[in-house]
């Protein structure tokens, strides 16, 4: 275990030496809240009305605020794993007493921690200014607990993502692929209760909504049901979808070709 909070504690050692990268994703958000503040305002003024499907303009920029902290601190493991499967770096990694899996789990977690702390800090600010009071302590309170679940869920399918290099190395279109995924049937920039009822079952099926719509919902609208009933579903995922990981990364073991070495 030692091992892995040294790789985490690296990471985030990393981050602080070199703000840069953490720092303009960070400042995006408040770009994005501006340039949506707008959209949604005209949007609720076009409807004639302050509340869509039990959501004001308020609620919006803040749901938003906490997908985009999210999809800002996501894990990108999945480029990793591929430029380590092209360089042969992954036949130095493998021969190293630990876990690949957990190995790259720990350094995905140290690479969020500072980017998340960060887009909140800063998301919160200009959302405050933008639609005026954050949400409840109890909504706070359900999204970091909720957010945990999604970005183990976020990490699993980039992971995998990132193992399919084992086999095809290029792995740019099947990332392309999950964002959009992500971006529609994870209510990523529209929460799910906008989506037409035949969408919304489709979506709450699959697992992008316990990644992004989950945390971001149960943030501005807390509600003690909906909050089991996404945390039960979300690690439900996690299980599914950490097994699926394990079963991968053992058959992409049998089929490693490296190009570097």
């Amino acid at each position: 275990m030692k091992k892995y909070l040294a790789i985490i504690q690296m990471q985030v050692i990393n981050n602080i030496a070199y703000p840069g990268d953490f720092l303009g994703r960070s400042i995006s958000i408040g770009i994005f809240l501006f340039i949506f503040a707008g959209l949604w305002r005209t949007t609720f003024a076009i409807a004639g009305t302050d509340v869509i499907n039990g959501l004001t303009v308020s609620n919006m920029l803040w749901y938003l605020m906490m997908a985009e902290t999210i999809e800002l601190g996501r894990p990108r493991i999945n480029r990793v794993i591929s430029e380590q499967v092209k360089n042969g770096e992954v036949a130095y990694i493998l021969s190293k007493p630990y876990n690949f899996l957990l190995y790259h789990f720990s350094f995905g977690l140290g690479d969020s921690l500072m980017r998340i702390v960060m887009n909140i800090i800063v998301g919160t600010g200009v959302t405050w200014i933008l639609a005026g009071t954050p949400p409840s302590p109890l909504g706070w309170a359900m999204a970091m607990v909720t957010m945990v679940g999604a970005w183990i869920l976020h990490f699993c399918m980039m992971a995998l993502i990132g193992l399919t290099a084992f086999v095809v190395e290029e792995t740019n279109s099947f990332e392309l692929i999950y964002q959009k995924a992500v971006f529609i049937l994870g209510g990523m920039l529209l929460p799910l209760d906008l989506f037409p009822q035949w969408l919304q079952s489709i979506a709450r099926v699959l697992p992008f909504p316990y990644m992004m719509y989950a945390p971001a919902r149960l943030f501005v609208k807390p509600e003690w049901g909906l909050f089991w009933q996404m945390l039960a579903n979300q690690w439900i995922w996690v299980a599914v979808l950490a097994g699926a990981l394990v079963l991968a990364y053992r058959s992409s073991e049998k089929v490693l070709t490296v190009n570097g070495g």
